[in-house]
């Protein structure tokens, strides 16, 4: 059961900001809501700060963090800044632990990176926000395999469908980068042109 704020933050946001909030039950009561209660269209900066919150909900990133991301790829602009955006944000290792299937949302992820159960390269890592690179590898701290946040962990990844720009082997339980994160327009749940546009003006 989602919590209020969650569902108020949803309402606004859409439903693809959490996991819960997917459901066909949240769904059918949106289209009732909308029916009976029509606002006023946005403006084109309403809506890029709209986009700009999807974003920084979808991720869990604080709003300082994330004018550091954009401010970095708007110093070096280019015709591929919408897909650096994405790059830097799925590249968080608590996305990638999310992505490898190790934790059911990014909360959570963001939890085992920060009480020290997650390694890269056999270094543990404590910062969610660390930017994983191109063959950096993946695993669960020894230590922490046998801990309560990772039960019914083998059997969901038996089902577990992983990003092409990971790879992953569950008998040593070892994610791999293997390519630039990216991601089809139908993965994205924000709009990175018009968040980028957002921080140009």
């Amino acid at each position: 059961m989602i919590n209020k704020p969650r569902y108020k933050t949803a309402r606004r946001l859409g439903p693809n900001i959490f996991d819960k909030t997917q459901g066909q039950k949240f769904a059918l009561r949106e289209s009732q809501r909308k029916v009976e209660k029509r606002g006023r269209p946005k403006s084109d900066f309403g809506l890029q700060m709209l986009e700009k919150q999807k974003a920084k909900v979808t991720y869990g990133v604080s709003e300082r963090m994330f004018a550091k991301y954009v401010n970095s790829i708007l110093e070096k602009a280019g015709a591929n800044s919408p897909e650096k955006l994405i790059s830097i944000l799925e590249s968080r290792l608590d996305n990638v632990v999310y992505r490898l299937g190790l934790a059911p949302t990014r909360q959570s992820a963001r939890q085992m990176v920060s009480h020290g159960h997650i390694k890269v390269n056999g270094v543990k890592i404590t910062i969610p926000s660390y930017g994983v690179h191109l063959t950096d590898k993946i695993t669960i701290r020894e230590s922490s395999s046998k801990k309560g946040i990772f039960n019914g962990v083998d059997e969901k990844l038996k089902t577990h469908a992983w990003p092409s720009w990971l790879s992953f082997d569950p008998i040593k339980k070892e994610g791999k980068v293997q390519g630039e994160p990216k991601l089809s327009p139908i993965e994205v749940n924000f709009d990175p042109a018009a968040v980028l546009n957002f921080y140009s003006r």
